[in-house]
């Protein structure tokens, strides 16, 4: 369940001009010319980095968009999106010619009207032996860790809940997403079993990807035959849907371990970060930074501390900085020592000296990478100082695990506290999610005051407000007349809005929570993965690929099960990504094994930007 680098095993393979494992190459493919999109750009980076590139033979790698000059004798690997603004412009590249022979990948399947214009136009002008091959790679989504992805879709959240959305524009959505999680499936060799809440878009996204998988499995040589002759897993791994709407609060709150505070406060991307320099600017220069790149494979501080508390990390910083010292006075010592053997005229130790010496680029490497997180811990400290992150962080945390104090709540959202106008209006939504019915209209009155006198835009906090009264209501059957104006377009405003799990954020969340703040698709999938008989997830739609349509599926895919992948719709986050991670490996006898997916990963930030917009659309 590495997806990671399973992805990075058929990128170089595809580097290696698709063939199997790295060979001599001739004289003309030493170098390789390399042209990407800026979807594909985005695969690419997490993945490899420049050196590593060159170590496949690409010289150059190049932006499809930008302006190119021809480069003879040269083999062009082309690694697209499959628009067809892509396609036109490939043709053009062909025709043109710019390089000596292309061969076209495409990150997911290109359609057969796309194959057959790009073909038309290549015939045209005489340019279609230029092309050596075409190749569908199922490759388009961004791998991060070994056990996250995402598929680059952002405003999803957005796109699936705007009331006036067409029908169109949600069924392109929803087969996005199909796309994309069938390719992480090939890249993994799995075939799923397939669970989600029933209603809403998680259920119309398993629905469409049970029909893909199962219209490619009874193809011959499927995808899925060589990862099953390779010896893949004997079981098969569970794979489970939600919508953002099934749980809000997580992707509201303020996070208090490392990688959300990176994430949120400093802007974590691809992996990469960017920091305000130590070191002084130019005069009227804007001011220094520095980039880092942030992988467990590379940073032995991050892989221990990512998901560790604030806290926790500076103390880590200070542990790491003086067991580097230690080092370093070590070599000093022995260095010394062998100087002072050398002058009195004794035969010199040189192993003492060798170890010293030795040690030297290891204790750089550290000295590096230390320096690296205390600039990033010294950002986040500013950062979290000035807004009191804190506060806001423990108040949630009570709020949505024991109690809701509304008291507490209006001193944070008080004019004079710290915090900015979006932190405190997270705040009042993340109280409006905690309590378990809705709070009378005067008290809601008084929040929406102190966050106008806050300077925050109350658009977000109505969204979820109508969303929390439209749930109570429909209860009682009459959700119908609270829906948008006559004459809107699409899908029904209760069902596209709250008919997705919604009830799991209104009720029953504190008793998915009850053990610890964990959040809520943790515990569910902890009950799914364990198979045992739960109120949460008896009544979750149920979906085999390899049972024949309208066939009941057999006792295997009821489980338990020890590997399984989890896919948000509508925006994730590391605060969810974490609590799943620590929720596989709590018993270390029987290990879980977990890929966390996600539409696009989304700040508390950014998704509140999105309920903003939407609560603009609402009130029209």
């Amino acid at each position: 369940m590495d997806l990671r680098q399973k992805q990075i095993d058929a990128v170089v393979k595809m580097l290696n001009l698709n063939s199997p494992a790295v060979t001599t190459s001739t004289e003309e493919e030493d170098f390789k010319v390399l042209v990407l999109d800026p979807f594909t750009r985005d695969i690419i980076a997490p993945l490899l980095k420049v050196n590593e590139l060159r170590k496949y033979g690409i010289t150059l790698h190049l932006m499809l968009g930008a302006d190119r000059q021809p480069i003879s004798d040269v083999p062009a690997i082309y690694f697209v999106a499959q628009t067809e603004q892509n396609v036109k412009r490939i043709a053009l590249d062909v025709s043109v010619p710019l390089y000596d022979t292309f061969h076209l990948n495409f990150s997911s399947p290109l359609p057969r009207p796309s194959l057959e214009e790009l073909a038309s136009e290549c015939v045209k002008t005489d340019s279609i032996s230029r092309v050596n091959k075409v190749y569908d790679q199922y490759l388009g989504f961004v791998s991060l860790e070994k056990g996250l992805f995402s598929l680059a879709q952002p405003r999803s959240y957005v796109k699936l809940n705007d009331p006036a959305a067409k029908d169109t524009d949600v069924e392109q959505a929803v087969a996005g997403m199909v796309e994309g999680i069938f390719s992480v499936l090939v890249s993994l060799g799995v075939v799923p079993i397939i669970r989600c809440p029933k209603g809403g878009a998680a259920e119309m996204v398993a629905s469409e990807l049970e029909k893909r998988l199962r219209d490619h499995l009874v193809t011959r040589n499927n995808l899925f035959t060589e990862a099953s002759q390779a010896g893949g897993s004997f079981q098969r791994p569970l794979l489970c849907l939600f919508d953002r709407n099934f749980e809000l609060a997580v992707a509201v709150q303020h996070g208090w371990t490392y990688q959300p505070l990176v994430h949120e406060m400093i802007g974590l991307n691809l992996n990469r970060v960017t920091v305000k320099s130590s070191e002084p600017s130019a005069p009227g220069a804007p001011p220094a930074t520095k980039a880092y790149d942030l992988e467990h494979q590379a940073d032995w501080f991050w892989s221990e501390n990512c998901t560790a508390q604030f806290p926790k990390v500076a103390e880590s910083v200070e542990a790491a900085l003086s067991k580097y010292k230690e080092g370093l006075d070590e070599v000093n010592r022995k260095t010394q020592m062998e100087e002072e053997e050398a002058a009195s005229g004794l035969s010199a130790n040189t192993q003492n000296l060798m170890s010293a010496v030795n040690s030297l680029p290891e204790l750089t490497e550290r000295k590096r990478v230390i320096d690296k997180h205390t600039n990033i811990a010294t950002q986040l400290l500013g950062e979290i100082k000035a807004r009191g992150i804190d506060a806001f962080y423990h108040l949630e945390e009570e709020m949505l695990t024991s109690r809701v104090d509304k008291a507490e709540m209006m001193e944070l959202l008080s004019g004079s506290a710290k915090g900015t106008s979006e932190d405190k209006l997270r705040l009042a939504i993340v109280y409006l999610l905690a309590c378990e019915t809705v709070p009378p209209q005067a008290d809601l009155d008084s929040i929406e005051a102190a966050l106008k006198d806050a300077g925050a835009d109350t658009a977000a906090f109505s969204y979820v407000k109508r969303m929390r009264s439209l749930d109570l209501t429909s209860q009682q059957g009459g959700a119908s007349a609270l829906g948008p104006a006559a004459g809107v377009t699409g899908l029904d405003w209760a069902d596209k809005l709250y008919n997705q799990g919604v009830s799991a954020v209104t009720k029953g969340v504190k008793n998915l929570l009850s053990d610890g703040h964990m959040p809520a698709v943790a515990r569910v999938l902890e009950v799914l993965m364990e198979s045992k008989p739960s109120p949460e997830v008896d009544g979750y739609a149920l979906f085999d690929p390899k049972v024949a349509k309208g066939g009941a599926a057999g006792d295997k895919a009821k489980g338990p099960f020890k590997e399984a992948i989890v896919f948000m719709i509508g925006g994730g986050n590391y605060l969810e990504y974490h609590s799943l991670l620590e929720m596989a490996g709590r018993n270390p006898q029987a290990p879980k094994s977990v890929v966390y997916g996600t539409t696009d990963l989304v700040t508390g930030k950014d998704f509140t930007s999105q309920l903003e917009e939407l609560g603009k659309k609402m009130m029209g």
